[in-house]
C-alpha cells in the first residue's frame, strides 16, 4: 500500500491548490481526481462561462458598433466556433494544471475513490494510505423535486456551457449568480430570456442597491424577470417547455435552465462510515477546516462557507499550510471578492448595509454614480460604487455595478481587509481615465472631500 503524507480526493480548485502548496512545502502528495484535473471551475462551470459572456460581449460591441462612430454589422451567432473558442481557452488552462501537478512530482491518480478508513482512500483497487486525508468531491448543480433533468429541454449550467445552438427562448429558474450569468449570454447571442426566482430580488445575497441596479439594466435591455413568485410544475415536450408559477401563470419556451443553487457531493464516499459529522450533506469543519475525525481535512463547496472557486482555492492552501505546521491565519470569509460576471456585473467584498446594521454597526454609507466617471463614460457604462462604512471607522463593504466592474475587486478587497478608513483612501492617487477613479472618488466623497460629485 502506497503511503502519502498527504491523500487528496478530488481534483477541483481546492484539491490541485492543496497538492501543489504541500508538493511545494515538502509533503508527499496523492492526488485522486476521477474525471480531470480543474474540476467544476475549469471544465463546466467559471471558465466556459466566462468564455461565453466574452463572446457575448462581443456580440453586443458589433450590435452597438453605431453609437461609436464603428460601421459594423453583426450577422449570426456560430455557436461551432463559439464552442472551439471557449474548448481552446479550457484546454490551455488544463494543459498547464496538469504540467504543474507533474512538475512538483504529485501522485496523480485518474479514477472514483472513496474513504475506507480513517487514513485510505480505495481508488482503481488500490488503497493509499495518508497520514492526512483532505476530502475535496465538490459541489452538483441541484434541481427541485419533480424536475428532472433531460440534458436535452430541460437542462442545468453542466450542458448550458455545451449547448451547440442558440435557443430561441429560455426559461432560467433562479435568478442567483449562475442564472443571471447564463440570462446574459443567451440574450447577448439573441435568445428570448425569462428569469423566475423566488425571492424578492436578482443576486439576493448582493446588497440591495445592487440587485435593483442590476434589475434596471437587465429590464433595459430586454431580458425578463418574475420575482418573488415561485415554480409550481412543468410540462415538456417536443416543442419546448412549459412552466406553471405558483400564481398560475403560464411561461414557455424552447429551453429551461435550471439553476437552483448547488449541493456536497458526499453521498456513497465513505464519510459517514468513517464518523465524519455532517450537516444536510455538508461537512462541518473548524476554522483550519479540520473534521471532527483527527487527520481528516475538508475544502471547497462540500463545507458550508462560500460556493466559489476561489475560497476552495485558498481553502485547500490553508489545509496544506496547516498540515505542514505553517500555522496560517484563517479565512476571513467577509473579505472574499464575489463577482457575477453578466452585462453589466455585479461586484462585492465585506458587509452588504443590512448586515452591517444586524452587526451593531453605526453604519454611514454613499453612493458613488459612475455618471461622474471619464471611463464610464467612454465605455457607455451606468452603475455605481457603494461604500458601506462604520461612523469614524474602516470601510465595511464595496458593492459596485457596471461593466468591468469585477476588475476594481482588487483594491476593494484590499481595502476592506486592511480595514482602511475613507480617509486612508481619500489622499491615493488613480490613474486617469481609470474606473478605478471612482473608487477613489467614493472614498473622497466619504471622507468629506468629494470634488466630482455633490457627496
Amino acid at each position: 500500500m502506497a503511503e502519502f503524507d498527504l491523500v487528496i480526493l478530488g481534483g477541483g480548485s481546492g484539491g490541485y491548490a492543496a497538492a501543489l502548496r504541500g508538493a511545494q512545502l515538502g509533503l508527499s502528495v496523492a492526488l485522486i481526481e476521477k474525471d480531470k484535473v480543474g474540476g467544476t471551475c475549469l471544465h463546466r462551470g467559471c471558465i466556459p462561462t466566462k468564455a461565453l459572456l466574452h463572446a457575448g460581449e462581443v456580440a453586443d460591441s458589433a450590435r452597438e458598433s453605431a453609437q461609436f462612430g464603428v460601421n459594423a454589422t453583426f450577422n449570426s451567432i456560430d455557436m461551432a466556433g463559439v464552442n472551439s473558442y471557449k474548448d481552446g481557452v479550457i484546454a490551455g488552462l488544463h494543459k498547464g494544471l496538469q504540467g504543474l501537478i507533474k512538475l512538483r512530482n504529485v501522485t496523480y491518480v485518474e479514477g472514483t475513490g472513496r474513504l475506507t478508513s480513517k487514513n485510505t482512500v480505495e481508488v482503481n483497487g488500490t488503497s493509499y494510505l495518508g497520514k492526512n486525508i483532505i476530502l475535496a468531491t465538490g459541489s452538483y448543480a441541484r434541481t427541485l423535486p419533480g424536475l428532472d433533468i433531460d440534458g436535452e429541454r430541460i437542462i442545468t449550467s453542466d450542458q448550458g456551457t455545451h449547448l451547440d445552438y442558440v435557443p430561441k427562448s429560455v426559461i432560467v429558474l433562479g435568478g442567483g449568480v449562475i442564472g443571471c450569468e447564463f440570462a446574459s449570454v443567451w440574450k447577448s447571442f439573441g435568445s428570448d430570456v425569462t428569469i423566475i426566482e423566488g425571492l424578492p430580488h436578482l443576486v439576493a445575497l448582493e446588497d440591495e442597491s445592487s440587485s435593483k441596479l442590476l434589475e434596471r439594466a437587465f429590464r433595459k435591455r430586454g431580458i425578463k424577470f418574475e420575482l418573488g413568485v415561485r415554480f409550481k410544475s412543468h410540462r415538456a415536450d417536443a416543442k419546448g417547455v412549459t412552466v406553471t408559477l405558483e400564481d398560475g401563470r403560464e411561461i414557455s419556451a424552447d429551453l429551461l435552465l435550471v439553476s437552483v443553487g448547488r449541493g456536497p457531493v458526499t453521498d456513497g464516499l465513505g464519510y459517514q462510515e468513517a464518523g465524519i459529522t455532517m450537516d444536510r450533506g455538508y461537512i462541518t469543519v473548524d476554522e483550519n477546516c479540520r473534521t471532527n475525525v483527527p487527520g481528516i481535512f475538508a475544502v471547497g463547496d462540500i463545507i458550508p462557507t462560500l460556493q466559489l472557486a476561489h475560497v476552495g482555492f485558498q481553502e485547500g492552501i490553508l489545509v496544506a499550510e496547516t498540515i505542514a505546521g505553517l500555522n496560517p491565519r484563517p479565512i476571513n470569509y467577509d473579505g472574499v471578492p464575489r463577482v457575477t460576471y453578466s452585462e453589466p456585473e455585479v461586484a462585492s467584498v465585506g458587509l452588504s448595509t443590512k448586515v452591517a446594521k444586524e452587526r451593531g454597526y453605526d453604519v454611514v454609507e454613499i453612493d458613488y454614480n459612475l455618471a461622474g466617471n471619464g471611463k464610464a463614460q467612454i465605455l457607455k457604462t451606468a452603475g455605481s460604487i457603494k461604500l458601506v462604512a462604520a461612523k469614524n471607522g474602516p470601510i465595511l463593504g464595496v458593492h459596485m455595478v457596471g461593466s468591468r466592474v469585477g476588475e476594481l475587486l482588487a483594491e476593494a478587497q484590499l481595502i476592506f481587509n486592511w480595514e482602511a478608513t475613507a480617509d486612508d483612501v481619500a489622499p491615493l492617487i488613480h490613474a486617469h481615465p481609470t474606473l478605478s477613479e471612482a473608487m477613489g472618488e467614493a472614498h473622497m466623497a466619504l471622507a468629506g472631500k468629494a470634488l466630482h460629485s455633490h457627496g
